[in-house]
């Protein structure tokens, strides 16, 4: 009997089928060996040593995964084929006592049939390059968390944590409102013209006077305008035709999955995560049994095999016909510093559609399941085709302009059309016109507007800013973005991303004291370092010397600065019931709060009952708020707001997600995303 070592549960199933009698599966569900929680557990004197424990809460786990590598006649361990993966797979080796330099590590891009017996030909040793990466990361990780965190705790406001990635994340938000706080309009105006010929209507609009642009900044400068153009005749002057291809866009990475999920499907982050590791892990299909539907969800590459390339040009040629196949297969170039690792998100088979596993799957399986589908079909086809015609006006020297496109060939746009947040431009027919002839007016309007300031950034915007900047990974963006809502150094107001006061406060801090390391450039220069040890280009000790010798310093003078950003309590009218003192309004980790003066001989708390009370949660029983309270023994406790239609209630934050393994709510729990039932949970940066 082999015994299949694996991180998730939920593969086991669908590993089983695809392996059959002589191979047993085991699940680690994770991590089973790590850091300890409660303590720094580096050596900052002996090369930064890291001091690994076996996570207490795998005890039982770990005696029955010895026991059955005890009865095997051979061990292979098939975790994650990413750098947090390889990690795992070191720690399995080391708790069984098998040489990592043996060919022990086998990895699958594609939980199938022909991919998991191919990996089973082809074992390797443990990557001890990918290993130390990740040593790396997670040793700086520990550093910042315990070493920075205490620091903001002591100067701004009670159990606040950082994070190497989280806080310059946190940052961009920050930043990002300032921005728009400090924006200030600018009024402008347009002046459109409506027309009519051949029974099709279009617009032209203002754009020049004597051949120089020209934008309207006020009313008055608009009545000139309208009193030179009224009554004019509006003649063509030029008529400029092209004919404009779109190329086809690339298969989905792990960003570029999350982004359209939100925009196209509005699913969250967490829920994109959720859904897609469902489909990659393996999904109970009629007729099927448990079947994986998508490739590695954690990746930064573009790149996909012939193999499945072929597949979708046969399957395209079948559906839609040859015209709709380029040449020559469509290759796209990956971004600078990707991984490469794994091919780009993709299905397994064409021959599983979307319509033919929709009535196995959940909604959001389903929807985000067809979006990758589609988005891989329309990556291997013939470029879309459009005629543009640009006609210009002459009306007493000024200049109006229409535009038309009109749509000549479909190809990928057949499939898939590509989101932006920017206003969509209509595909919009204009009537056959000649220079020189005059175009009916049926009317001219003119608009008042303003210039705008960036946008907020939402889920999806921000992982693109993440991955332009180099911040992060795919693996840990989704992770991030849910630490700083989490720890309410974000809110959600609508699809946008809004820091809380906690939020900016931290920023302002970091920035006065740790500027020269929790910024962008150093920490996307940092993720570089982290790739050249995966490379075996650089060594993990260096890099972390390297940062260390950078942040000790820092750490130093901001620990004994006198400068503190703490709220100062604010009297108010009323009585404190236990003591009689006043009471106070007082902000904590999860905002404001009515707290005794007399603190600490009295520790009367309340919740602040008006406008600024912001709700922790989100219900995972009916989707509504939850807010804190606080017992007679002043132990918090989390309550739904629809007190009389709903009775949910928990001593733990809810984030108002369901586990993507047993289905049950996921709460907030110290530094973690945890289930509520079973053990599953998200790892996150210190």
């Amino acid at each position: 009997m082999k015994l299949v070592v694996i991180e998730a549960p939920a593969k086991r199933d669908t590993l089983k089928k695809y392996l059959g009698d002589g191979y047993e599966v085991f699940a680690t569900k994770g991590h089973i060996r790590d850091l300890p929680a409660k303590s720094f557990a580096i050596d900052l004197n002996n090369n930064y040593e890291p001091h690994y424990e076996n996570n207490p809460d795998k005890k039982q786990l770990i005696e029955e995964l010895k026991s059955k590598a005890k009865k095997a006649d051979e061990v292979l361990i098939a975790t994650d084929p990413d750098r947090e993966g390889e990690a795992i797979s070191w720690h399995v080796a080391h708790v069984l006592g098998l040489d990592p330099n043996t060919k022990c590590r086998i990895q699958f891009n594609e939980i199938s049939k022909k991919a998991v017996l191919k990996a089973l030909t082809e074992p390797r040793a443990i990557d001890l390059n990918l290993v130390n990466a990740q040593q790396a990361r997670r040793v700086m990780d520990r550093i910042v968390g315990y070493k920075l965190s205490p620091i903001l705790s002591k100067k701004i406001a009670p159990k606040l944590s950082a994070g190497r990635v989280q806080s310059v994340a946190l940052k961009l938000v920050v930043d990002r409102e300032k921005e728009i706080q400090n924006f200030k309009p600018e009024e402008y105006w347009t002046v459109t013209a409506e027309h009519e010929k051949d029974d099709i209507k279009f617009k032209s609009s203002l754009t020049s006077y004597k051949n120089k642009k020209i934008k309207p900044t006020n009313k008055e400068e608009v009545e000139k305008i309208l009193s030179a153009i009224k009554g004019q005749n509006f003649v063509v002057e030029s008529i400029t035709k092209k004919r404009t291809k779109s190329h086809a866009l690339a298969p989905f990475t792990t960003s570029t999955m999350q982004q359209d999920a939100l925009n196209k499907l509005g699913m969250s982050l967490k829920r994109t995560t959720a859904s897609a590791q469902e489909l990659y892990e393996g999904v109970e299909v009629k007729g099927e049994g448990k079947i994986a539907l998508i490739t590695y969800i954690r990746t930064d590459s573009t790149r996909v095999s012939i193999e499945a390339q072929n597949a979708c040009r046969d399957f395209i040629v079948e559906k839609y016909g040859k015209n709709y196949i380029p040449e020559k297969p469509n290759i796209y170039a990956s971004k600078k510093n990707a991984q490469d690792a794994h091919e780009a998100i993709r299905p397994i088979s064409m021959q599983i559609t979307p319509g033919k596993v929709k009535d196995s799957l959940s909604k959001d399986n389903y929807r985000l399941y067809k979006l990758i589908y589609e988005r891989f079909i329309a990556s291997q086809m013939s470029e879309a085709e459009y005629s543009n015609v640009n006609v210009t006006f002459n009306v007493n020297d000024y200049n109006f302009k229409a535009v038309g496109k009109t749509l000549e060939f479909a190809g990928y746009t057949a499939v898939y059309k590509e989101y932006t947040d920017d206003e969509k431009q209509e595909i919009s027919k204009l009537p056959v016109l000649n220079e020189g002839e005059s175009v009916k007016v049926l009317k001219i309007t003119e608009e008042q507007k303003f210039t705008k300031p960036p946008a907020r950034y939402t889920e999806a915007s921000l992982v693109k800013a993440m991955e332009e900047k180099g911040i992060g990974r795919p693996a840990t963006y989704a992770a991030t973005i849910t630490i700083l809502t989490a720890r309410n150094y974000c809110t959600k107001e609508g699809r946008y991303l809004v820091p809380t006061e906690l939020g900016t406060k931290i920023t302002e801090y970091l920035e006065k004291f740790f500027r020269g390391v929790i910024n962008v450039k150093f920490t996307a220069h940092m993720e570089n370092r982290l790739d050249d040890i995966a490379e075996n280009k650089d060594d993990w000790h260096g890099v972390v010397d390297s940062f260390w010798n950078g942040f000790k310093d820092l750490l130093a003078n901001a620990d004994a600065s006198s400068v503190t950003m703490k709220s100062q309590p604010i009297e108010t009218d009323i009585v404190c019931d236990k003591c009689g003192h006043k009471m106070v309004i007082r902000e904590g980790r999860y905002g404001k709060f009515l707290g005794c003066s007399n603190f600490p001989k009295c520790k009367n708390v309340k919740p602040l009952e008006d406008d600024s009370k912001k709700p922790v949660g989100k219900c995972p029983e009916c989707g509504k708020n939850v807010f804190a309270f606080k017992t007679k023994r002043g132990k918090f406790f989390y309550a739904c707001e629809d007190k009389d239609g709903c009775h949910f209630m928990s001593w733990d934050i809810p984030t108002g997600d369901k586990c993507p393994e047993c289905g049950k709510y996921l709460i907030k729990k110290g530094k973690k995303i945890k289930c509520s039932a079973c053990k599953y949970e998200v790892p996150t940066e210190e």
